[in-house]
């Protein structure tokens, strides 16, 4: 065996060993007897092994001409344009491929094109090599060859319609149908070309899971026709990655469509209970405190705003900040509701608190699942005696009267029994304590239990107050309100 068959065995391509040969002779000759057949040999490996690449996402502008493996996951429609110089029209298709680590755009030309068009299938894997470069819309490869595989496999699913957990990677021309659990606002950025683009998000769940969908330019303005609850299908969407996570994009191609369908949403949740610091979690639960907004101004001179409510579920209760425009959600006392992708944070006197943020979705449910509490038909009076009890959806205000959520309230304190609420009823008490909600009702914390005041006096976070009146159903309609100086901490 020669040198060159030597060279050829140790190396790992599809490229026939004639055509490795003839390359080898053509670079002993342009290097007119500098090389031997044994250093050409190995300088055309080397340029075989550069053109290999791991995956998709390995691809860079600027490469030499690449080959990678790939399965095709849309086709475009032959366009045609005039070349200058020459009277027979060019021939362009733009097709989408994938693999395990990414999704680019081929384009194949003339010849390429017009036999794609009639032969080339959705679903079919395919060996492509040509020339990176930059395109519109990332990376492109201006294709030089390609070549159908029957025998390789490529693990990306192409499917008529997805659901949350078939998402992947690389998916483009993504059918999903779920259900709006969260809206967001449009958002306006400054692109490197100087235009501006337009930005928004939804969150979409179904019965596999939940995914961030994000509409861009002119289709950002979809959210301001669309509702949390309401069933929706993507339509061309494509999969991109954020932050770790998965999300399904929607541009110009693409659309999201209300549908006449009951899409079925179970959230996966983390019991309050054993939530620990520095986790990113989803947290459900009854509302049981609810503050104002308030805002403030960023370092930036920008103005920020936040929203506090207390979540309890049957094994505890925790503090929500709901920031930005998280803070403008329509949640109500006694509302069941599931808030995803939330911090755990140091909170107040050691407590953690949970930060609901840009990424997260607060949404008020139907009713609440199997074992959220209680049965979802109780009444007040049941809700009362059960803590959380049953949350189905509607708002304190809506059909319920001022006593029952007075009373939902005060049995959904964690400090406070139903017996106690019993033998207090009515009685003037004194309490004193720290606000660590402020507001109308204010929160004071003694370090060993929590009480709900009524007052219109002006108290800030920190404030040491001793508060005095009566006391029904575990709230104190507070008579008088000393603020102790110096105790604000």
């Amino acid at each position: 065996m020669g040198v060159i068959e030597d060279v050829y065995d140790d190396l790992d391509t599809d490229v026939e060993f004639e055509k490795f040969e003839a390359a080898v002779n053509d670079k002993v000759e342009q290097m007119g007897g500098l090389a031997d057949e044994e250093t050409a040999a190995m300088l055309i490996a080397h340029e075989l092994r550069d053109e290999e690449v791991n995956g998709i996402a390995d691809i860079e502008p600027g490469m030499e001409d690449v080959k990678f493996l790939a399965k095709v996951v849309s086709v475009g429609d032959v366009r045609t344009f005039e070349r200058d110089g020459e009277d027979e029209d060019g021939k362009v298709l733009n097709i989408e491929v994938a693999d395990e680590t990414g999704r680019i755009r081929v384009s194949l030309w003339d010849e390429m094109a017009a036999g794609a068009e009639e032969n080339l299938e959705v679903g079919t894997v395919l060996r492509i090599g040509g020339r990176p470069k930059d395109g519109y819309s990332g990376v492109e490869v201006s294709a030089s060859k390609v070549e159908e595989d029957p025998d390789a496999e490529v693990d990306v699913k192409v499917l008529d319609t997805y659901r949350v957990e078939d998402l992947a990677l690389g998916l483009s021309d993504v059918n999903l149908k779920g259900k709006i659990l969260d809206v967001g606002t449009v958002r306006t950025f400054d692109r490197d070309d100087g235009s501006e683009g337009r930005v928004s998000n939804l969150s979409v769940g179904d019965a596999t899971g939940r995914v961030r969908v994000t509409m861009w330019d002119e289709r950002a303005d979809l959210v301001e026709e669309l509702d949390a609850g309401q069933s929706v299908e993507v339509v061309d969407g494509y999969v991109r990655e954020r932050d770790g996570s998965l999300e399904l994009h929607v541009g110009s191609r693409g659309a999201v469509e209300v549908i006449d369908e009951d899409i079925e949403y179970v959230p996966e949740t983390t019991d309050i209970g054993a939530l620990e610091l520095g986790q990113t979690v989803d947290i459900a639960g009854g509302v049981i405190e609810s503050d104002s907004k308030r805002t403030f101004d960023r370092d930036d001179g920008s103005e920020g705003q936040v929203r506090n409510i207390r979540v309890r579920d049957d094994t505890g209760d925790i503090r929500v900040a709901l920031w930005g425009e998280k803070a403008d959600t329509d949640v109500d006392l006694a509302d069941y509701v599931v808030i995803t992708d939330v911090e755990i944070k140091d909170g107040w006197q050691d407590d953690l608190e949970a930060s609901a943020g840009w990424r997260s979705s607060v949404t008020v449910m139907d009713d609440a699942p199997a074992g959220a509490g209680g049965d979802s038909d109780a009444g007040a009076d049941q809700t009362s005696s059960q803590g959380l009890g049953a949350f189905s959806g509607e708002s304190s205000g809506s059909d319920a009267s001022t006593d029952s959520t007075t009373s939902t309230t005060a049995a959904t304190s964690s400090s406070q029994s139903a017996d106690d609420t019993t033998t207090s009823s009515g009685e003037v008490v004194e309490f004193t304590g720290t606000v660590v909600q402020a507001g109308n009702p204010v929160i004071l914390d003694d370090g060993s239990e929590t009480k709900t005041v009524e007052t219109d006096a002006d108290l800030g976070l920190g404030d040491e107050v001793t508060v005095s009146g009566p006391e029904t159903g575990g709230r104190i309609s507070a008579d008088s309100v000393e603020v102790h100086t110096g105790a604000k901490r």
